[in-house]
């Protein structure tokens, strides 16, 4: 156990998550493009995914993600100062999904913005939030992902429509003073990387700037396939290190739930068993920056997570941006 001196930690005390009601099955996608459900799960681990309604957007999921995490905390608005919402399919060009966030959750002080790293958005907002907390610039944070991503795709194209789904998740976090010690509760490190040369094997084919429309998303699989297994370990092993900690220190492994293959892979290079992986692919599908969240509260309410837990989180997206962070919980 590394010493370290004290220090303000930004701790985790609830989680909380938000799906459509729409469930939309393998079995249903084939009946509307060439594909197959053996042919899904064999490929990518996913048997469902959750689909917006009409008229339901980002910032409505986001918000119902975000009250849950706060009942769970046992804390409300008056307690939070800070929003940090990642999203890569906001509700408008601008305002910040955010700051409708914050309307809806009837919060008028403090701040709330977005950040944009596809995939890896959740954990460049919590490595953002975290850092305001351990500088002292706010006391109580919303951590959110949320995404519609059922919007940018490309309904006709297999290879990409069968991959995505839509979904929120929320972390409340508050300042407390701990040791400076690994055995603190909060968050212990972070680490984010970005590489701009990969832009055209995710992105999307639109934008105000560009096209004047969302576009939709396009992929070389194979490309973020490659990328994926090396950046992953890479950054959660870089996330481990900050921190003064190993591999035999993960009580439970929460990757970016992209694909079933790349969380196998990635936990081999990375030398943990996959009993400590929480995995919720074959449910969510690839629901970009709210996939670590979804999946923490998954295992949160269902007992895995307990407290004391050193959880390391790890993610890739579209960019290609990637980040790991270690927490106590």
């Amino acid at each position: 156990m590394s010493a370290r001196s004290a220090i303000r930690r930004a701790v985790a005390l609830g989680v909380g998550s938000a799906l459509p009601s729409r469930i939309l099955t393998n079995e249903e996608l084939a009946k509307t493009v060439d594909t197959t459900h053996d042919w899904i799960v064999e490929r990518t681990g996913i048997h469902q995914r959750h689909i917006a309604a009409e008229g339901q957007m980002t910032s409505d999921l986001a918000t119902d993600a975000a009250r849950a995490a706060l009942t769970m905390a046992g804390m409300d608005v008056g307690d939070i100062d800070l929003i940090v919402l990642a999203t890569a399919t906001p509700d408008q060009t601008f305002p910040a999904t955010a700051t409708r966030v914050q309307h809806n959750l009837g919060m008028s002080h403090g701040c709330a913005f977005d950040v944009q790293a596809v995939c890896s958005g959740f954990v460049y907002a919590l490595t953002v939030a975290a850092q305001f907390i351990e500088t002292g610039k706010a006391r109580g944070a919303l951590v959110i992902g949320a995404e519609t991503f059922s919007r940018i795709l490309d309904w006709s194209d297999r290879s990409t429509c069968v991959l995505f789904g839509d979904g929120a998740g929320a972390v409340v976090l508050r300042g407390e003073d701990g040791t400076g010690t690994t055995a603190d509760r909060g968050v212990l490190s972070t680490e984010l990387r970005s590489d701009g040369q990969h832009n055209a094997s995710l992105y999307v084919d639109g934008g105000p700037s560009t096209t004047g429309v969302a576009g939709h998303l396009r992929m070389n699989g194979r490309e973020v396939f490659k990328h994926a297994v090396r950046n992953l370990a890479e950054i959660g092993e870089a996330a481990l290190a900050g921190a003064g900690l190993t591999a035999d220190d993960v009580t439970w492994v929460i990757p970016h739930q992209a694909n079933a293959r790349i969380i196998t892979s990635t936990a081999q290079k990375i030398g943990i068993p996959m009993e400590q992986v929480i995995v919720t692919v074959q449910d969510h599908a690839n629901t970009s920056a709210a996939s670590i969240p979804l999946a923490m509260d998954v295992a949160v309410r269902d007992g895995r997570i307990k407290p004391g837990d050193l959880l390391l989180l790890e993610a890739m997206g579209g960019g290609f941006t990637w980040g790991g962070a270690t927490i106590r919980w």
